[in-house]
Protein backbone atom coordinates (compact mmCIF):
# COMPACT_ATOMS: atom_id res chain seq x y z
CA UNK A 1 0.00 0.00 0.00
CA UNK A 2 1.03 3.67 -0.70
CA UNK A 3 0.94 6.33 1.63
CA UNK A 4 -0.16 8.94 -1.56
CA UNK A 5 -1.49 8.16 -4.72
CA UNK A 6 -2.04 10.54 -7.14
CA UNK A 7 -3.87 10.91 -10.33
CA UNK A 8 -2.28 13.09 -13.29
CA UNK A 9 1.13 13.42 -14.27
CA UNK A 10 0.89 17.09 -15.19
CA UNK A 11 2.82 19.81 -13.61
CA UNK A 12 -0.22 19.36 -10.16
CA UNK A 13 0.57 16.25 -10.13
CA UNK A 14 4.36 16.15 -10.74
CA UNK A 15 4.93 18.89 -8.49
CA UNK A 16 2.70 17.18 -5.42
CA UNK A 17 4.98 14.06 -6.28
CA UNK A 18 8.38 16.04 -5.70
CA UNK A 19 7.04 17.66 -2.78
CA UNK A 20 5.75 14.08 -1.31
CA UNK A 21 9.00 12.47 -1.81
CA UNK A 22 10.94 15.16 -0.08
CA UNK A 23 8.61 14.30 3.15
CA UNK A 24 9.61 10.79 2.33
CA UNK A 25 6.34 9.56 1.79
CA UNK A 26 5.52 6.16 -0.63
CA UNK A 27 4.07 7.79 -4.06
CA UNK A 28 2.81 6.49 -6.94
CA UNK A 29 1.64 8.73 -10.03
CA UNK A 30 -0.69 7.13 -12.16
CA UNK A 31 -1.45 8.76 -15.59
CA UNK A 32 -3.87 8.16 -18.24
CA UNK A 33 -2.59 9.42 -21.58
CA UNK A 34 0.76 11.91 -21.53
CA UNK A 35 3.13 12.34 -19.05
CA UNK A 36 3.31 16.13 -18.82
CA UNK A 37 -0.25 16.87 -19.30
CA UNK A 38 -0.87 19.64 -21.47
CA UNK A 39 1.90 21.70 -21.56
CA UNK A 40 3.62 19.01 -23.38
CA UNK A 41 1.14 20.46 -26.78
CA UNK A 42 2.97 23.83 -25.82
CA UNK A 43 5.94 25.02 -28.44
CA UNK A 44 7.02 27.43 -26.64
CA UNK A 45 6.38 28.52 -22.84
CA UNK A 46 7.92 32.43 -22.00
CA UNK A 47 6.35 32.70 -18.56
CA UNK A 48 7.47 30.08 -16.17
CA UNK A 49 9.97 31.60 -13.39
CA UNK A 50 13.79 30.48 -14.42
CA UNK A 51 13.42 30.02 -18.00
CA UNK A 52 13.33 32.58 -20.55
CA UNK A 53 11.87 30.26 -23.13
CA UNK A 54 11.28 26.15 -22.96
CA UNK A 55 9.21 24.11 -25.05
CA UNK A 56 6.27 22.00 -23.22
CA UNK A 57 8.12 18.76 -24.07
CA UNK A 58 11.52 20.21 -22.49
CA UNK A 59 9.91 21.63 -19.20
CA UNK A 60 7.81 18.22 -18.97
CA UNK A 61 11.16 16.27 -19.44
CA UNK A 62 12.65 17.71 -16.34
CA UNK A 63 10.18 17.64 -14.05
CA UNK A 64 9.30 14.07 -14.90
CA UNK A 65 12.99 12.80 -14.35
CA UNK A 66 13.07 14.99 -10.90
CA UNK A 67 10.34 13.01 -9.94
CA UNK A 68 11.65 9.81 -10.63
CA UNK A 69 14.88 10.71 -9.13
CA UNK A 70 13.40 11.08 -5.95
CA UNK A 71 12.02 8.21 -5.94
CA UNK A 72 7.99 8.49 -7.19
CA UNK A 73 6.43 5.49 -8.87
CA UNK A 74 4.89 6.46 -12.05
CA UNK A 75 2.43 3.74 -14.15
CA UNK A 76 0.07 4.07 -17.08
CA UNK A 77 -3.47 3.57 -16.13
CA UNK A 78 -6.75 5.39 -16.89
CA UNK A 79 -8.55 6.08 -13.17
CA UNK A 80 -12.67 5.10 -13.19
CA UNK A 81 -13.36 5.74 -9.80
CA UNK A 82 -11.91 6.03 -6.05
CA UNK A 83 -13.89 3.90 -3.22
CA UNK A 84 -13.28 4.33 0.75
CA UNK A 85 -13.53 1.78 3.16
CA UNK A 86 -14.69 2.06 6.79
CA UNK A 87 -11.04 2.62 8.25
CA UNK A 88 -10.70 5.86 5.75
CA UNK A 89 -8.59 3.44 3.01
CA UNK A 90 -8.83 4.27 -0.44
CA UNK A 91 -8.83 2.42 -3.27
CA UNK A 92 -8.37 3.46 -6.63
CA UNK A 93 -9.81 1.50 -9.75
CA UNK A 94 -8.34 1.35 -13.37
CA UNK A 95 -9.42 0.44 -16.40
CA UNK A 96 -7.44 -2.40 -16.45
CA UNK A 97 -8.93 -3.63 -13.49
CA UNK A 98 -5.31 -3.11 -11.56
CA UNK A 99 -6.14 -1.60 -8.21
CA UNK A 100 -4.04 0.49 -5.93
CA UNK A 101 -4.64 1.31 -2.40
CA UNK A 102 -3.30 4.32 -0.25
CA UNK A 103 -4.77 6.62 2.93
CA UNK A 104 -4.48 10.08 1.08
CA UNK A 105 -5.12 10.71 -2.74
CA UNK A 106 -4.60 13.58 -5.19
CA UNK A 107 -6.38 14.31 -7.64
CA UNK A 108 -4.64 16.40 -10.18
CA UNK A 109 -6.08 14.84 -13.56
CA UNK A 110 -6.12 18.04 -15.52
CA UNK A 111 -8.62 19.04 -17.93
CA UNK A 112 -9.28 17.70 -21.65
CA UNK A 113 -9.48 20.22 -25.29
CA UNK A 114 -12.87 21.52 -24.95
CA UNK A 115 -15.24 20.60 -28.61
CA UNK A 116 -16.78 22.90 -30.66
CA UNK A 117 -20.11 20.77 -30.05
CA UNK A 118 -20.88 21.04 -34.12
CA UNK A 119 -22.50 17.84 -35.70
CA UNK A 120 -19.53 15.75 -36.82
CA UNK A 121 -16.69 16.92 -35.36
CA UNK A 122 -15.86 13.84 -33.46
CA UNK A 123 -15.55 11.82 -36.28
CA UNK A 124 -13.27 14.27 -38.20
CA UNK A 125 -10.69 14.73 -35.14
CA UNK A 126 -7.43 13.03 -36.68
CA UNK A 127 -9.45 13.99 -40.38
CA UNK A 128 -8.65 17.38 -40.32
CA UNK A 129 -9.26 18.76 -37.29
CA UNK A 130 -6.64 18.53 -34.89
CA UNK A 131 -5.87 20.54 -31.34
CA UNK A 132 -2.06 20.28 -31.09
CA UNK A 133 -0.24 22.37 -33.55
CA UNK A 134 3.18 21.01 -32.78
CA UNK A 135 2.04 17.57 -33.07
CA UNK A 136 0.23 17.79 -35.98
CA UNK A 137 1.37 21.12 -37.52
CA UNK A 138 3.70 19.62 -39.95
CA UNK A 139 1.14 17.53 -41.74
CA UNK A 140 -0.15 20.90 -43.40
CA UNK A 141 3.24 22.45 -44.26
CA UNK A 142 2.63 24.73 -47.10
CA UNK A 143 -1.16 24.05 -47.05
CA UNK A 144 -4.55 26.00 -45.86
CA UNK A 145 -5.53 25.50 -42.21
CA UNK A 146 -7.74 27.69 -39.55
CA UNK A 147 -7.53 28.08 -36.00
CA UNK A 148 -10.70 28.47 -34.05
CA UNK A 149 -10.43 30.75 -30.85
CA UNK A 150 -8.93 33.78 -29.06
CA UNK A 151 -7.08 33.32 -26.68
CA UNK A 152 -3.70 32.84 -26.34
CA UNK A 153 -3.39 29.45 -26.83
CA UNK A 154 -4.76 30.08 -30.32
CA UNK A 155 -2.45 32.60 -30.87
CA UNK A 156 0.29 30.91 -30.04
CA UNK A 157 -0.90 27.84 -32.23
CA UNK A 158 -1.47 30.01 -35.41
CA UNK A 159 2.48 31.60 -34.64
CA UNK A 160 3.87 28.23 -34.94
CA UNK A 161 1.20 27.22 -38.00
CA UNK A 162 2.19 30.26 -40.23
CA UNK A 163 5.90 29.72 -40.24
CA UNK A 164 4.81 26.41 -42.61
CA UNK A 165 1.50 26.85 -43.63
CA UNK A 166 0.33 28.38 -47.00
CA UNK A 167 -2.42 30.32 -44.83
CA UNK A 168 -3.60 30.61 -41.43
CA UNK A 169 -7.35 32.17 -40.37
CA UNK A 170 -7.77 32.42 -37.29
CA UNK A 171 -11.51 32.93 -36.45
CA UNK A 172 -12.65 34.21 -32.80
CA UNK A 173 -16.31 34.50 -31.92
CA UNK A 174 -16.11 37.56 -29.67
CA UNK A 175 -15.18 41.18 -31.60
CA UNK A 176 -11.96 41.19 -30.01
CA UNK A 177 -9.31 38.74 -29.10
CA UNK A 178 -8.82 37.70 -25.26
CA UNK A 179 -4.79 36.93 -25.95
CA UNK A 180 -1.50 38.77 -25.51
CA UNK A 181 -1.35 41.85 -27.72
CA UNK A 182 1.60 40.44 -28.07
CA UNK A 183 0.99 37.30 -29.44
CA UNK A 184 -1.64 39.71 -31.72
CA UNK A 185 1.19 41.89 -33.03
CA UNK A 186 3.21 38.96 -34.59
CA UNK A 187 0.00 37.46 -36.55
CA UNK A 188 -0.47 41.08 -37.70
CA UNK A 189 2.79 41.38 -39.17
CA UNK A 190 2.57 38.03 -41.00
CA UNK A 191 0.96 38.10 -44.74
CA UNK A 192 -0.10 34.73 -44.52
CA UNK A 193 -2.57 35.12 -41.31
CA UNK A 194 -6.03 36.59 -41.83
CA UNK A 195 -7.38 37.79 -38.21
CA UNK A 196 -11.52 37.18 -38.37
CA UNK A 197 -13.66 38.09 -35.30
CA UNK A 198 -17.49 38.26 -34.67
CA UNK A 199 -18.02 34.54 -36.32
CA UNK A 200 -18.50 31.34 -35.00
CA UNK A 201 -17.78 28.19 -36.71
CA UNK A 202 -21.49 26.49 -38.04
CA UNK A 203 -20.62 23.29 -40.08
CA UNK A 204 -18.07 21.26 -41.56
CA UNK A 205 -18.04 20.14 -45.81
CA UNK A 206 -16.60 16.45 -46.19
CA UNK A 207 -15.58 15.00 -48.71
CA UNK A 208 -14.89 10.91 -48.27
CA UNK A 209 -15.28 11.37 -44.86
CA UNK A 210 -12.23 14.08 -44.76
CA UNK A 211 -12.69 17.63 -43.83
CA UNK A 212 -12.30 20.12 -47.12
CA UNK A 213 -14.13 23.30 -45.71
CA UNK A 214 -15.15 24.73 -43.05
CA UNK A 215 -19.01 27.07 -42.81
CA UNK A 216 -18.91 30.22 -40.70
CA UNK A 217 -21.69 32.71 -39.48
CA UNK A 218 -21.37 36.50 -38.47
CA UNK A 219 -22.71 36.79 -34.91
CA UNK A 220 -24.39 39.68 -36.40
CA UNK A 221 -26.55 37.87 -37.96
CA UNK A 222 -25.09 37.74 -41.39
CA UNK A 223 -25.17 35.28 -44.37
CA UNK A 224 -23.01 32.40 -43.69
CA UNK A 225 -20.10 31.71 -46.09
CA UNK A 226 -17.64 28.71 -46.35
CA UNK A 227 -13.76 28.63 -46.63
CA UNK A 228 -12.34 25.35 -48.45
CA UNK A 229 -8.75 24.55 -46.21
CA UNK A 230 -6.84 21.56 -45.33
CA UNK A 231 -6.65 21.58 -41.32
CA UNK A 232 -8.71 22.64 -38.83
CA UNK A 233 -6.99 23.45 -35.02
CA UNK A 234 -9.42 23.64 -32.45
CA UNK A 235 -8.01 25.82 -29.43
CA UNK A 236 -11.24 27.29 -27.40
CA UNK A 237 -9.99 25.74 -23.86
CA UNK A 238 -10.64 23.35 -21.52
CA UNK A 239 -12.89 21.08 -19.97
CA UNK A 240 -12.72 19.38 -16.91
CA UNK A 241 -13.16 15.10 -16.85
CA UNK A 242 -14.34 14.96 -13.25
CA UNK A 243 -17.47 12.68 -13.50
CA UNK A 244 -15.67 9.37 -12.51
CA UNK A 245 -14.44 10.97 -8.90
CA UNK A 246 -18.28 12.88 -8.66
CA UNK A 247 -18.98 10.33 -5.56
CA UNK A 248 -15.58 11.67 -3.86
CA UNK A 249 -15.45 14.93 -4.24
CA UNK A 250 -18.24 17.83 -4.94
CA UNK A 251 -18.47 19.04 -8.37
CA UNK A 252 -19.10 22.65 -9.10
CA UNK A 253 -21.55 23.67 -12.10
CA UNK A 254 -19.14 23.49 -14.75
CA UNK A 255 -17.84 20.39 -13.86
CA UNK A 256 -14.76 21.68 -11.66
CA UNK A 257 -14.00 19.85 -8.10
CA UNK A 258 -15.44 22.52 -5.87
CA UNK A 259 -12.28 22.73 -3.62
CA UNK A 260 -10.82 25.83 -2.87
CA UNK A 261 -7.37 26.87 -2.31
CA UNK A 262 -6.19 25.15 0.46
CA UNK A 263 -6.92 22.05 -1.84
CA UNK A 264 -8.76 20.07 0.64
CA UNK A 265 -12.52 18.17 -0.13
CA UNK A 266 -15.17 17.57 2.76
CA UNK A 267 -13.67 13.92 2.01
CA UNK A 268 -10.94 13.38 4.70
CA UNK A 269 -7.87 12.13 2.87
CA UNK A 270 -9.02 13.38 -0.71
CA UNK A 271 -6.83 16.52 -2.16
CA UNK A 272 -7.57 18.27 -5.55
CA UNK A 273 -4.50 20.08 -7.66
CA UNK A 274 -4.34 21.77 -10.94
CA UNK A 275 -7.11 22.29 -13.78
CA UNK A 276 -9.61 20.01 -12.69
CA UNK A 277 -9.93 22.38 -9.14
CA UNK A 278 -12.86 25.52 -9.64
CA UNK A 279 -10.10 28.58 -10.18
CA UNK A 280 -10.29 31.72 -11.80
CA UNK A 281 -6.66 31.26 -13.11
CA UNK A 282 -5.41 28.51 -14.83
CA UNK A 283 -1.55 28.35 -15.87
CA UNK A 284 0.91 25.69 -15.08
CA UNK A 285 2.54 28.04 -12.32
CA UNK A 286 -1.06 27.85 -10.41
CA UNK A 287 -0.86 24.37 -10.82
CA UNK A 288 2.51 23.73 -9.47
CA UNK A 289 1.47 25.91 -6.50
CA UNK A 290 -1.63 23.68 -6.12
CA UNK A 291 0.82 20.41 -6.45
CA UNK A 292 2.90 21.79 -3.67
CA UNK A 293 -0.09 23.16 -1.39
CA UNK A 294 -2.20 19.70 -1.91
CA UNK A 295 0.75 17.66 -1.32
CA UNK A 296 1.68 19.30 1.65
CA UNK A 297 -2.01 19.16 2.94
CA UNK A 298 -2.05 15.73 2.39
CA UNK A 299 1.27 14.82 4.23
CA UNK A 300 -0.35 16.98 7.06
CA UNK A 301 -3.18 14.57 6.41
CA UNK A 302 -1.05 11.36 7.08
CA UNK A 303 0.90 12.39 10.27
CA UNK A 304 -2.67 13.02 11.95
CA UNK A 305 -2.74 9.38 11.29
CA UNK A 306 0.05 8.05 13.09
Amino acid sequence: MYDIIIVGAGPAGLTAALYARRAEKHVLILEKDTFGGQITFSPKIENYPGFGQISGNELADMLIEQVLEQGAEIELGTVTGITVDQTGKKTVHTESGDTYEAPAVIIANGARHRMLGIPGETELVGKGISFCAVCDGAFYRGKEVAVVGGGNTALQEAVLLSDGCRKVTVIQNLDYFTGEERLLNILRERENVELITGTILSGFETEAGELTAIRCTPTNGGAEWSKKLDGLFVAIGLAPDNEAFKNIAELDAGGYFAASEDCCTAAPGIFIAGDCRAKRIRQITTATADGSVAALAACTYLDSLS
